[in-house]
Parts: C-alpha cells; structure tokens; sequence
C-alpha cells in the first residue's frame, strides 16, 4: 500500500448497513475486459478477470484518468495517463507515481444482472 489508507466499503460499513444497486447486465462485462458505469454520484470501473467481477472507483487518484480505458492484464489495471497501476482486488497502488489507493466496491451477480453494494447513507 501506498500513501494514505482508504477504507473498504466492506470495512466501512457492515453487509446489514449496505445497498445493493443494480449497475449493469452480467452480459455487459466479459472476460478481461472493463466497463465504466456510473452510479449517482459515483464513476465506477466494473472488470471482469478470471469469471469474477470487480469493482472500483474510475477515477485515478494520481490524476482525472478514467481507469477503464487503461490497460488491464490479471488483476492489476494501469492508467492510460500516467502508467500507474492498482489491483483491482484491493484497490491499492502499486508504486509510482500512485500516491493514494482506490476505492473499491463488493460485487455480486444476480438474476442475470451485476449488483455494487454501496453503504447505506
């Protein structure tokens, strides 16, 4: 980790005090690849690696790059601006010029669709 520490949701919040929102078709994210998606205020990156989903915020925290336009390979996504790279299973970054984490978001797919759980205001 670098820089400050940024939270998990699910270590903000219990699952109990968590909203699931509904962002997108399961069929809208396949293997290996990225979707930007916004929810309310949030600008939300949604990958798909190795049949699991993941989810953080879009936005780089180096400098306003949108994540998923950046190069994904594993689990590990790299800003198209600057060459930074975070892990999409933890959010943090993986050295310079990365100063501060992403936050990152549960998933789960239901019904056909992909649900973020975002807590509960």
């Amino acid at each position: 980790m670098i820089g400050r520490r940024i939270l998990r949701r699910s270590e903000c919040a219990p699952l109990s005090d968590i909203i699931w929102i509904r962002v997108a078709d399961a069929t809208q994210v396949s293997e290996g690849e990225a979707l930007a998606i916004e929810a309310g205020r949030l600008r939300l990156g949604l990958f798909r690696v190795e049949g699991m989903l993941f989810c953080i915020d879009n936005i780089c925290t180096h400098a306003h790059a949108l994540l998923t336009e950046g190069w994904l390979e594993g689990h590990t996504i790299e800003c198209p601006l600057h060459a930074g790279q975070f892990d999409l299973r933890t959010g943090c970054g993986m050295g310079p010029p990365i100063a501060r984490d992403v936050q990152t978001y549960p998933v789960r797919e239901e019904d056909g669709g992909v649900l973020i759980g975002v807590p509960h205001a």
